[in-house]
């Protein structure tokens, strides 16, 4: 009977167990043969890449990309885009990285969701009925716009049915990720339309063939800010020092640096430098090198710093300038639209400005400067239309137009991604001629020469008047000042040119 059973019982067990044990493997095997092939189904907006947490891709469905922060907004648009009907609408992408880590980039992001879905909601329900109508996506392209080859990609397979995608607005940071993005986004023919993007680098030139064919701005470029905070302020050269980044990968403090330098080349001072890790939202050791610059301060002559570099960076530096050694000497720091992000930043040591520092930089917009009150430029802007945008701000909080989120328009970011959004509407609208339902997407970017004089959008941050070559002509630039407890306030609108532009917002000849 032991026999038997060994023979029988065991042995079967055995090839029972054999054969699981078999299959498991082979399913494990396969499952990741699979793995490695197919896209991540956890992630609805595209892939997660290998190794990485973030889902990168494009959703208008209501997805939020796992930003809690995202959440109200990212309902409301795809509530609005359920509303449309198909063969109605034409699809434009807002391009961000959405799943930044640092809490600045990150709240930078959100509003720039914030105000491109008030521009949406009002071309689609504000507008007089005109046509084509407005589908919004958000295109994450990963912290530091690290994938952004994954979601360029799925961009370029969405300009046919049924997306009908027509442009790619809100792009705003200004790195060689984001200049790679532009440059395969405007060779594939799509319209790009920058909101705070800044580098000049990011910019076609007035002459010659474009380095970014279809690409407009609606925000000026760091030459026209530095041009218009050095107008504004009027400071000694001879007592001004720049404060740069040496990291050459960075397009926003390269080009930022550069424009600096041209003004301080009457100063008797070599620059400060220093160099920011490779992912610049990283502390690093940055901090240690600000704290020997410092010294070097408080042995010169100079009241001024022009500081080019990131707002992580200009957080330590002015952190390191309030513990300076020579607290009886005060000093400004000077800066591009990245302050806009240092009174968000939690490591700020806003002491710093009840020790004689001041920190002055150039906003891309502000809610202070259109309201119409006294001082409000006679040029170059429209309190009538800032005053629409801040009348969508408060509709956004009834709960069939939002809720959105609890939206700040301090850093003038959402009030740039609405004129972004609005740029591009504009140009789809005005490219949909007799008898079409929508444009062709090649018809688009022809608009941009066109947007000017009586033509030019009525943005909420100032007039955007382009020239030929895609470029806001002489655009407002708020000059901002943070008080004492950090929160900032609008010392006067400046001007590239020095002046606010003629009615007829007409850019000259090159």
């Amino acid at each position: 009977m032991g026999r038997v059973y060994d023979l029988f019982w065991r042995t079967l067990l055995r090839r029972a167990l054999s054969s699981a044990l078999t299959l498991v493997l082979a399913f494990g095997a396969a499952y990741a043969v699979w793995d490695k092939t197919h896209t991540d189904r956890s992630c609805p907006a595209g892939e997660r890449p290998k190794g990485s947490k973030e889902c990168i891709g494009v959703a208008g469905d209501g997805y939020d990309f796992n930003v809690p922060q995202l959440h109200q907004v990212t309902a409301a648009i795809s509530r609005e885009n359920d509303s449309l009907k198909p063969g109605s609408y034409v699809t434009v992408a807002l391009l961000q990285p959405f799943t930044a880590q640092d809490a600045a980039t990150r709240t930078s992001t959100v509003e720039q969701a914030q105000g491109a879905y008030l521009s949406q909601y009002k071309a689609n329900r504000q507008s007089n009925d005109q046509s084509p109508k407005i589908r919004l996506v958000l295109a994450n392209v990963g912290a530091n716009t690290a994938h952004w080859d994954i979601t360029v990609r799925r961009l370029k397979g969405m300009t046919g049915a049924p997306d009908q995608l027509r442009a790619v607005a809100g792009v705003a940071f200004s790195n060689a990720p984001t200049q790679a993005a532009v440059t395969q986004l405007t060779q594939a023919g799509i319209p790009v339309v920058g909101s705070t993007m800044t580098a000049d680098s990011l910019a076609n030139a007035r002459t010659g063939p474009p380095r970014y064919p279809g690409l407009a701005r609606v925000s000026p470029t760091n030459q026209d800010e530095a041009r218009a905070l050095i107008d504004f302020g009027r400071p000694d050269a001879k007592k001004a020092v720049l404060v740069k980044d040496t990291r050459t990968t960075d397009e926003y403090t390269d080009t930022l640096g550069t424009a600096f330098s041209r003004f301080l080349a009457g100063s008797p001072y070599e620059p400060g430098l220093f160099t920011s890790p490779p992912d610049p939202a990283d502390d690093g050791t940055t901090a240690n090198t600000f704290q020997q610059i410092t010294h070097l301060l408080c042995d010169s002559d100079a009241d001024t710093v022009f500081f080019a570099g990131r707002h992580p960076q200009l957080r330590q530096f002015v952190n390191a300038l309030g513990e300076r050694g020579c607290q009886q000497r005060a000093f400004t720091v000077t800066t591009g639209d990245e302050g806009a992000l240092l009174s968000a930043d939690p490591k700020f040591d806003k002491g710093a400005l009840k020790r004689k520092v001041s920190v002055r930089y150039a906003a891309l917009a502000h809610p202070d400067a259109w309201t119409g009150g006294p001082g409000t430029p006679a040029t170059g802007g429209s309190p009538t239309a800032y005053r629409t945008f801040a009348d969508l701000v408060t509709q956004a909080r009834r709960p069939d137009v939002g809720p959105i989120g609890p939206l700040s328009l301090l850093d003038g970011e959402a009030i740039a991604a609405y004129d972004s959004l609005e740029t591009a509407v504009t140009a789809i609208r005005q490219a949909t001629v007799k008898d079409q339902t929508m444009p062709l997407i090649a018809d688009v970017a022809t608009q941009w020469p066109l947007m000017k004089g009586s033509l030019r959008v009525e943005g909420a941050s100032g007039w955007i008047c382009l020239g030929n070559e895609g470029n806001p002509y002489d655009k407002a630039v708020p000059v901002v000042e943070l008080n004492p407890d950090g929160t900032p306030h609008l010392l006067r609108v400046a001007w590239p040119e020095g002046r606010p532009p003629q009615p007829s917002c007409l850019p000259p000849a090159p």
